[in-house]
């Protein structure tokens, strides 16, 4: 059924502004996260593949600063910038310019309360911008690095029913794809730093720890089987560095980027590994100490989240979030590559939608009719072609609020896309396409609306231009009977003509144009008439 929503997609391929050439050349990754600053530098071929060349690693436990007071302390941003200036000096040696280099930071820095400081003086001091990825967006480059490992190996795939985890130091990211297609995407507060941490400060034991971690997990798995029962599920894919000691020790590896588990054998070196103090773990494994101490927690997470499914077999990519975001900057050149990522996309959009009992008929036929508006009229757009994933979204759950109440469904609809997950969108993307799920009724888009006011300038202008689109596409299924199977477009000097094909009788949709065209005429200056 999701290849419904997908009709109004053409054989046309579309590069947003974010596509580049590839040359031969070194990309480098810092990553800042709770335990430690990774660095990693890769070799990019002229036809775009890639091959790690250096790799780089000191702990720094901004984690225990961040989730035990709060904010990082000036002891931990020392450290940081003393490390950062000596990956500077690396990436010198290689040759690697600055606007080759990315650099992330994931949760700990994510909830700093300091954290905007934390950022200028990184800046200041070793001229790095710092992104700072949210939940989602780890979600998104989990899925890329897992895909990419899953292509070197012909027997493995996405398409049977699969949960994706990576248990970190300060969040554990989820997602669940059912047959290939993505269900739903989440990111939750609660990782190995953060589960120590409340156990030293409740002055817990191990078993109070095995018992916090089994009841999150159970809990966790509840709210998971209302998307895809756990039962059914049929394979874990294991992310992070836990997973990846599991895999060098007792796994099988079946090509160089993968390494397969059977359940029992991963569930038994759990066990086996729980039994060890803090001290064993640093010896056997050769980890940091902070390392160490995070590793049991890892990996109960994990077992007890497969304990919770039918999977029999645990994959284990030897890939981490720095391949994912060097994938992702080559996979701009790559539109086959793009399109099955925006198909993940659009089917966790449909998903949600669903959970909230979307008009599956109408939701379709909205979101047809707005992408043909959108590329018939690209000239005058000037948007890209995430532009038209965003609006593809919106149009999908544009009814969403109907859950709530019908009456100002737009305001209930806007809430709940804010407050959703959308694999594959970042927080940014959420606030534009719920900015278009408010403004397909109602207000026009004004600058007293705190949620429209807060996007910036060139956000603003893309909310105006897809919401007059969307209001339009939504007025010609007023009744929600599909009455206007399809329609050329004719623009004249000042109008657009929408011109139904066949006999049709139109004056219920005639009715709800003049009522809903009055954005689309104010925003591109076009008298808008349905013939």
């Amino acid at each position: 059924m999701l290849d419904a929503y997908r009709q109004a997609v053409e054989a046309e391929t579309y590069c947003s502004g974010d596509c580049m050439e590839t040359q031969a050349r070194q990309d480098a990754v810092i990553e800042i996260g709770s335990t430690g600053i990774r660095l990693l530098v890769a070799d990019i071929t002229a036809s775009g593949d890639w091959a790690v060349v250096d790799r780089a690693e000191r702990a720094l436990a901004l984690g225990r600063d961040v989730f035990t007071a709060g904010v990082i302390t000036r002891e931990s941003l020392i450290q940081c910038l003393t490390i950062l200036n000596r990956y500077r000096e690396i990436l010198a040696g290689w040759g690697i310019p600055d606007e080759r280099v990315s650099v992330v930071g994931t949760s700990a820095i994510r909830e700093a309360k300091n954290r905007d400081i934390f950022l200028d003086r990184v800046a200041v001091k070793t001229g790095f911008r710092v992104h700072v990825v949210d939940g989602i967006e780890e979600n998104r480059l989990m899925y890329l690095l897992v895909e990419h490992a899953l292509s070197t190996a012909p027997d493995w795939s996405f398409e049977t029913n699969s949960i994706i985890m990576d248990v970190g130091g300060g969040s554990t990211e989820i997602m669940l794809l059912k047959e290939g297609r993505m269900v739903a995407a989440h990111s939750f507060r609660m990782g190995t730093v953060i589960i120590e941490r409340q156990i030293k400060a409740m002055m817990g034991s191990e078993h109070d720890m095995r018992r916090f971690l089994h009841e999150y997990m159970r809990t966790t798995a509840e709210n998971l089987n209302n998307e895809l029962r756990m039962s059914e599920i049929q394979q874990l894919v294991a992310i992070g560095s836990d997973a990846r000691l599991v895999a060098r020790s007792i796994g099988t590896q079946v090509t160089e980027l993968l390494a397969v588990i059977s359940r029992d054998a991963f569930i038994s070196f759990t066990e086996q590994v729980s039994r060890y103090s803090v001290e064993e773990i640093v010896q056997r494994f050769r980890l940091g100490y902070s390392d160490a101490e995070s590793l049991v927690p890892g990996l109960l997470g994990y077992t007890y989240l497969l304990e919770m499914t039918a999977a029999e077999t645990v994959l284990v990519p030897f890939l981490s979030i720095r391949e994912g975001l060097i994938i992702s900057r080559l996979s701009g050149a790559d539109n086959q590559v793009n399109e099955a990522f925006y198909l993940q996309v659009i089917a966790s959009a449909v998903n949600l939608g669903r959970k909230y009992h979307m008009d599956d008929e109408h939701s379709r036929y909205v979101t047809r009719i707005a992408l043909k508006l959108f590329d018939s009229l690209k000239s005058e757009l000037s948007l890209n072609r995430h532009a038209r994933l965003l609006l593809e979204t919106a149009a999908i759950l544009h009814d969403v609020g109907f859950f709530i109440r019908p009456g100002d469904h737009h305001l209930h609809g806007q809430y709940i896309v804010a407050n959703s997950d959308i694999f594959g969108l970042t927080r940014e993307d959420i606030h534009i396409v719920a900015n278009l799920v408010r403004y397909h009724r109602g207000e026009n888009p004004s600058p007293a609306h705190s949620e429209y006011a807060s996007l910036p300038r060139t956000d603003r202008t893309m909310v105006l231009k897809l919401s007059a689109l969307l209001r339009v596409a939504d007025a010609l299924d007023r009744g929600h009977s599909q009455h206007i199977q399809d329609f050329d477009v004719e623009l004249t000097r000042d109008t657009l003509f929408l011109r139904a094909r066949g006999t049709h009788h139109i004056t219920l949709e005639r009715l709800a144009l003049d009522e809903k065209a009055g954005l689309f005429e104010d925003v591109f200056g076009y008298k808008l008439v349905v013939v």
